[in-house]
Formats: C-alpha cells, structure tokens, sequence
C-alpha cells in the first residue's frame, strides 16, 4: 500500500517543477500520508477506505503548485514580505548600533554609576528590538484543516521558531560580551572574568532546548 501512496503522490506532483524543494515537499507529504493511512488502519478501516480518506485529507495542492513554480525572487516581492523585510532589517539594525554604543559611557566614564546604568539601559532596548522583531514576525494561518496546510503551517512555525532563536542567540552574546568588558574593567580580574563566557555557552545551551521543547 505504500508503493500506491507513492504513486499518488507522484501523481499529484506531475507538473510540479523538478527541484530539491518539490522533492522534499513529496517526500514530507507522503510520509503524512503513509502515517495517515496507518492511523485509519488502526482505527478499523479496510485497506480501500483508508487509503481514500487519507488521499482526501491532502486537499488541494494547486496553489502549493503555482507556489513551486513561482520564482522566488518575484514571490519575495510581495508586499507584506516586502514590508516585514524592512522593518526588520531597521530593528537589528537599530538594536546593533545600540550595542556598540552601550560600552562607550563605561569606556568614557568608567567609575561612573551613571555610566553603568546608561549602559545597561542600552543593551536592555537592544535586546527588546531583537527579540520584538522576531516575534513580530508575520504567521502563517492554514486556510483548513487539509494535510497540505498542516505543512505549511508547521514549516513557517518552524522558520519562524528558527529566527526568534537566532535573534535572542544574537542578544545574548551581545550582552555577554558588555557584561565581560564592564566586569573586567571594574575589577581588573581579566584572568578569571573569561568565565563569563562559558557560563553563556551553558544559557544558550538552555535556551536552544527550550525552544525545541516548544517546538
């Protein structure tokens, strides 16, 4: 029965464009397919109802088609792509100035209350931008509740997940690096303070795992 789910799949994909990302848009949807199928057949269903209900469940795949043969240069043209390229490229440019810039009071003043505080107020509002612009991020809504929107959604869940992480990833070495240099200069203890840098590799470290967790 596998090789006939194969072979609708084939089917469906016809006159899809031969690409890397339409053969591994197949093989994601068969296998939904095939562990589709096994859920009915675990559930009492002979081997023809099965296979028409989970055939059923993929839905309309035209659009995903035309997605496929689109070119991706004309498809990020869009607008509200567009738009949200932008913004974002403005945010993490503006939090990234603000780093740089967070170390110069301390640099300039390096006894001063005031300076620590301009500081950490500095690298407080960076690494709010980054982390806004990552979950500002526009999400996707499947249409249905068809197993060709179910892909869709989880993949841009995931891409979405990805970035969030890689800004926060971003934000944390950033402040890492400010905390070192301040505590450094502070304390003078340049031999020890390197520490601080393994104690980060163990937070992102907790980090990554609980955004699988989430996933």
């Amino acid at each position: 029965m596998e090789e006939k789910l194969r072979h609708y799949i084939d089917a469906l994909f016809e006159n899809a464009p031969q690409s890397r990302r339409t053969a591994d848009l197949k093989e994601e949807l068969l296998q939904n397919l095939i562990d589709k199928y096994n859920d009915l057949r675990a559930a009492g269903k002979s081997e023809e109802a099965a296979f028409s209900l989970a055939a059923a469940s993929v839905g309309d795949i035209d659009e995903l088609l035309r997605t496929l043969a689109a070119d991706p240069a004309q498809a990020r043209s869009q607008e509200m792509l567009e738009k949200s390229r932008q913004k974002s490229a403005v945010l993490v440019s503006v939090a990234v100035m603000l780093y740089i810039l967070s170390v110069v009071p301390v640099i300039l003043v390096p006894d001063s209350l005031l300076a620590i505080v301009l500081l950490l107020v500095l690298v407080a509002l960076a690494t709010g931008l980054l982390i806004y612009n990552g979950m500002s991020k526009p999400r996707y809504v499947r249409a249905n509740d068809t197993m060709v929107e179910e892909f869709k959604e989880w993949k841009a869940k995931n891409s979405g997940k990805n970035k969030l992480f890689a800004s926060v990833s971003a934000a944390l070495w950033a402040v890492t690096v400010v905390v070192y240099i301040l505590v450094s200069f502070l304390t003078s203890a340049w031999h020890i303070t390197w520490v601080i840098f393994l104690i980060a590799v163990a937070v992102e470290a907790i980090l990554k795992a609980v955004f699988d967790l989430k996933a």
